[in-house]
Parts: C-alpha cells; sequence; structure tokens
C-alpha cells in the first residue's frame, strides 16, 4: 500500500470517520477447511447479505489447512489477489502482524460502544491479540477432547458411563480393546498436520513451548519428555497404530478404535459419519498433570486484509457480524467449536438450551477455563517449526527414534529456526 493511502487509512481509523458501504460493495473473502466451514460460512453470509444487501460477500477458493492458508496469503500480500478478508489460524495471527499486514482492529474496536454487550470480552478479544495489535476477531475456538466407543470399552470390560479420567486409565483400556482383536485399535491420538495434539500433551503436563523472553527452548525440559513418552507408551501399551489423520478418522467412525484424541471441531463430523453404528460418547482429555495442566486454544479469528478505505466499514460489518453471536450460534452447533462470543454462549436465543439438548458438546464447554493460546512460534519460520515437531513425533509413533531422541533433535532445529537475538 503507497504511503499516502496508508496514511488516509490511519487517520480515518484514528478519527472515527469511515467510508459508508457503497452499494454493491464486494468483499473478498478467504477461508480454511472447507469441510468444516463451507456450509457455515454459507449460512453466515446469506444471512449477512439479507440485513446488508448493500455488501456482497464473495469467498475466494478456501485452503485445506490453517498452514496452507497462511502461506496463501502471505504470498498474495500486495498483490490483486489478496482478499479483503481472511480467516487465519490463531497460532498464524503473530506472521500477520510481525509484517504488519492487514488492518488493526483496536481503533475499530475502541470506537465501538457497546463491544462487550455484542459478547466480545477482553478475554475473547485477547485471543486475536498478538502485542498490542488486534489482529482478527476469534471466529471458531476449539480445544481438545476425548471421544469414545462405549460399545469397545464396555466389551473390553470397562463401564463407559465412568470414562477414563487419567493417561493411564486411558492406556490400560485401549490396550484392554486391542486385545479384543478383529482388527480393533486401542487409541487413535493426533500427531500430523500441525503441533497442536503435542501442545495438548506439553500444555497438559504444565509446560510452554519456549521461555518467557522468548530466547530459549523451553519444551526440552521434564514436560515436553513427559509428552514424547506418553506419546510413546500410547503405541506400545495402549494401542496407537502408525494411521493417516484420514485413515484414523475412517477407523473410529467404523467403530474398530476405542479412543480418538482430536479437536472439538471435528464433532459434527463424527456425529454424521458413526450414525447408528455404535454409541459414540465424548468426554474431558486428561492432563499429565492436573492441577498445573493446560490446554491449547485452536480455531481461527476473522482478519481484515484490505486498507482499502472504500471498503473498511463493510468489513468491518461482516468481521463483527461472523465473530458475533449469530455466527457462532451457526459454528457450534455447525461443526463443534466452542462458543467464541460471550452472548451466544448465555442467551437462550442463541445458544443458551443447545447443550441441554446436545450433551455430546458439553466436554469441549467444560474445559473452556483450561484454554491458553495456542502457541506462535516467533520469526518467518513458524510453518517449518511446526513441520519440525509434527515430523519428531512421527518418529516415536513410527518407533523409529526413542522419546529422548525425538525430543533433542527437535530442539536442536527448533533452535535453528528461531529468530537470532
Amino acid at each position: 500500500m503507497r504511503p499516502l493511502s496508508r496514511a488516509f487509512a490511519a487517520l480515518m481509523l484514528a478519527t472515527g470517520i469511515s467510508s459508508p458501504a457503497l452499494a454493491d460493495t464486494t468483499l473478498n473473502v478467504h477461508y480454511p477447511m472447507p469441510g468444516f466451514f463451507k456450509d457455515v460460512m454459507a449460512d453466515i453470509s446469506t444471512k449477512f447479505m439479507e440485513e446488508n444487501p448493500d455488501i456482497k460477500i464473495n469467498f475466494v477458493s478456501p485452503s485445506a489447512t490453517y498452514e496452507e492458508g497462511i502461506q496463501t496469503i502471505m504470498r498474495q500480500v500486495g498483490t490483486s489477489e489478496m482478499p479483503d478478508l481472511t480467516f487465519t489460524g490463531l497460532n498464524r495471527l503473530r506472521m500477520l502482524a510481525e509484517r504488519n499486514v492487514g488492518v488493526d482492529m483496536k481503533p475499530l474496536v475502541d470506537k465501538e460502544a457497546d463491544m462487550e454487550a455484542q459478547g466480545f470480552t477482553d478475554r475473547i478479544l485477547q485471543l486475536g491479540r498478538v502485542g498490542d495489535r488486534q489482529v482478527g476477531l476469534a471466529f471458531a475456538t476449539s480445544n481438545p477432547i476425548m471421544y469414545y466407543n462405549a460399545d469397545l470399552v464396555r466389551a473390553a470390560g470397562g463401564n463407559p458411563d465412568t470414562p477414563p479420567t487419567t493417561w493411564d486409565e486411558v492406556i490400560e483400556m485401549g490396550g484392554k480393546i486391542k486385545a479384543l482383536g478383529d482388527g480393533n485399535e486401542g487409541i487413535d491420538f493426533r500427531w500430523q498436520g500441525d503441533d497442536w495434539m503435542f501442545s495438548a500433551l506439553l500444555f497438559g503436563a504444565g509446560g510452554t513451548m519456549l521461555s518467557e523472553d522468548e530466547k530459549n527452548i523451553a519444551f526440552d525440559g521434564p514436560e515436553g519428555l513427559a509428552a514424547m513418552q506418553l506419546l510413546d507408551r500410547m503405541v506400545k501399551e495402549g494401542g496407537l497404530p502408525v494411521l493417516t489423520k484420514a485413515a484414523g478418522e475412517q477407523s473410529f467412525a467404523a467403530g474398530k478404535v476405542g479412543f480418538a484424541f482430536q479437536s472439538t471441531a471435528g464433532l459434527r463430523n463424527m456425529i454424521k459419519n458413526v450414525g447408528d453404528k455404535f454409541d459414540l460418547r465424548t468426554a474431558k482429555i486428561p492432563l499429565i498433570d492436573a492441577e498445573n495442566g493446560r490446554l491449547p486454544t485452536g480455531g481461527n479469528a476473522v482478519v481484515i486484509l484490505s486498507e482499502d478505505p472504500a471498503k473498511l466499514d463493510a468489513a468491518w460489518k461482516f468481521a463483527k457480524f461472523a465473530a458475533g453471536p449469530y455466527g457462532a450460534s451457526v459454528v457450534v452447533p455447525g461443526t463443534g467449536y466452542v462458543p467464541n462470543n460471550e452472548l451466544a454462549a448465555k442467551s437462550d436465543e442463541y445458544l443458551g438450551k443447545f447443550y441441554d439438548e446436545n450433551p455430546l458438546f458439553n466436554a469441549g464447554l467444560s474445559q473452556m477455563s483450561l484454554m491458553v493460546p495456542w502457541y506462535a512460534f516467533p520469526g518467518a519460520n513458524g510453518v517449518k517449526v511446526t513441520q519440525t515437531i509434527v515430523d519428531n513425533s512421527s518418529r516415536v509413533v513410527e518407533q523409529s527414534a526413542t522419546p529422548e531422541e525425538a525430543l533433542a533433535d527437535t530442539a536442536k532445529e527448533v533452535k535453528r529456526l528461531l529468530p537470532r537475538s
């Protein structure tokens, strides 16, 4: 963006002056993971355009994952292909902030007299904040939960009404389910794709990725080792097979896996895929350290990329609508994400009665007090850092490296990829 136009946009934000949405203002919008969000986005955009007939929402080609999404956006910055808004993984907002990409929403938030009354509490706003910059508004938030096949638990001698609450209990029951034979597996644990589930084990042990000043690796301590060792035990004792993400999901939905650990985001799809094949249940994910353990917040935030003053008002309206009570009331039942908006969570007009009527969704809701930000590594190599963690976790699952070897190699490589002081 040219300095003059950037300065003009900043002046408009600072003074509270905004250009009204012109007739037929078109916003090009990008989002990730159409398997989760295609129907949700269609619903939200249709309702928004009904209420704002002078604004048209045009969805550009979605990205398969958050990682692909951020890489696509970074390639498009400064080109005519860059969309006006995007939905970015919460752990990738830092990449946008460090490169000064997109609109800082803080002046827009400050201008709103009733932001909290709209359900945007400071706790929720913090999910989209990097430093002092409001990079986005949280749109979909999730935490990892335990899905389990009550029929297999029962067949292995367990009581599905009192599911495991510790990892030792999970591993013991997983081993018993695998021992049933007939192609049954005990556990499906997501280690591919990104570092989110490793974070669930690390944070669940009370650990952190880096030191507070971000100058040193912190995940290579006792908490990180406990995480890798637990993954190793899942394989050796709990019946965790080497399956791709898709194959693991298919096996669980087919009734051949006892426990699956993954995001609440896939709950609606899981319910559809399982159907009446078995008794599907959900519960809290165990923590390695029950007292100090926490859970990473997955999901994404809506980000305004366009700094075109003529589109700013329209983009802000859509961002608030998508991340607001109506958007949350569509996202939660349509996916399994937990509410990102306080008004939506409490009001009977939106989700107030939903959880009483849909008990499978309660596991994620009950863990909201444990949610902490999904850690975003500093610098330009965030995606490579994530892949390093995935690759070394895979070595443990494939039994080609010990937990100690995998953790040491991960730490060595991540240190190399971090920004130099």
